[in-house]
Formats: structure tokens, C-alpha cells, sequence
């Protein structure tokens, strides 16, 4: 037995990677582990959208033993059609097929962006469809309350009106889009989805 190596199946690539030696998914594939412990989600990957923080947190999840699979949105740029202020470029949305994948999992780990109206209109719509405990790993200082407000689910505060079915359990702040995760970052990450698993098993 390999010391300090956990070996995990991962079942992997609905089509080619991007990039030199395809090391960046492409939007719609899902990398599925053995067991549905925790999945990763990520938007669709363009100049403004680097998945890099992605690959990083899960190859973290993963080397401490946690069964993880990973999920690229086919549409995960831009702001929902619905939002109060409408979608002028590219529209984020989530298809049924992506819902069903994640709601397969334990809890999900979904990865947005730097603004925080963004992210409320993303979480809002993702957990439309999405019903499993879930973190927000994002570069904004967003909270918990600047979710409920919008009718999202929380674990600390429940909005008058939910406009969604899952919840987000947990907000992870400060990792920057297309950068490199910190170490603090990944283990803050780790702990709580050690936490959370612990919660529902």
C-alpha cells in the first residue's frame, strides 16, 4: 500500500480537455468519482471564467481521501435571465441533466465569481434545481444574509419567501477567480466539507 496516497477511481471527460495537454475541462463534462460523497462545480471556463481555483480544491478534497467528482456547467458564465437586472451578455443556467448529476451527490461545492449581486442571482437559480447541502466558494465578502434576502436558503437564516429547495451551508470567501488557491483556502475548504459530511452521514 502506497504511503501518504489515497487511490480513487474517477469515471472522466464527456469530451477532449482545452489547452496545451487538454488540463482544463470543457463546459458540460462531469468527472464522476466511485462513491457520491461530494461533487464541485464549476462555471463554464472562458477568458473571465478560469476553473484553475477548481482543479486545485478538488486535487486538495481528493488527497485527503474524500470521494470527489467534478461537474463544468455548460452555461456557468453570466447572470440568470430572471435576474432584477437582466442578462445582457452571456446567461448563466443549469440544465436538468447537470441538476440530476449533483443531486446524486452528499453536498455540493459550487465555485462563483467576484461580484456579489452575481453570486446571489447564480446561488438563487442553482438551488432552484439543486437540493443538496451546499458551499459557495467565491472571491466576494458574501454572506449569509446577503443571500436570504434575495430568497435563498441558508443554514443561519431562512427567507420569509424561498425561492429555492436546496441550501447553502456554508460560504468560503477570498479565493480569486483564475488564480492560484492558498493552502489556508483549500484546508478551510476541506474542514468544512468534513464537517458538513459528518452532519449528514
Amino acid at each position: 500500500m502506497p504511503v501518504g496516497r489515497f487511490e480513487q477511481i474517477i469515471d472522466c471527460r464527456a469530451v477532449m480537455g482545452l489547452a496545451e495537454g487538454g488540463g482544463l475541462a470543457q463546459r458540460g463534462t462531469l468527472a464522476e468519482a466511485l462513491k457520491n460523497d461530494v461533487v464541485v462545480v464549476a462555471m463554464s471556463p472562458g477568458r473571465r471564467h478560469i476553473t484553475k481555483p477548481v482543479c486545485e480544491i478538488t486535487y486538495g478534497i481528493r488527497e485527503v481521501g474524500i470521494q470527489t467528482s467534478v461537474l463544468v456547467l455548460n452555461a456557468g458564465s453570466g447572470i440568470p435571465a430572471d435576474s432584477p437586472r437582466g442578462s445582457l451578455g452571456s446567461t448563466f443556467g443549469i440544465k436538468p441533466e447537470e441538476a440530476k448529476q449533483i443531486n446524486r451527490h452528499k453536498l455540493c461545492i459550487v465555485h462563483f465569481g467576484n461580484v456579489i449581486s452575481h453570486i446571489v442571482y447564480k446561488a438563487a437559480l442553482f438551488l432552484k434545481y439543486v437540493e443538496i447541502p451546499t458551499i459557495i466558494v467565491c472571491q466576494a465578502p458574501v454572506d449569509m444574509e446577503d443571500l436570504a434576502k434575495y430568497g435563498v436558503k441558508t443554514r443561519d437564516i431562512l427567507p420569509l419567501n424561498p425561492k429555492t429547495k436546496g441550501t447553502v451551508v456554508d460560504i468560503v470567501t477570498g479565493v480569486i477567480r483564475g488564480e492560484s488557491c492558498p493552502q489556508s483556502k483549500i484546508d478551510e475548504i476541506i474542514n468544512k466539507i468534513k464537517y458538513h459530511l459528518s452532519k449528514l452521514s
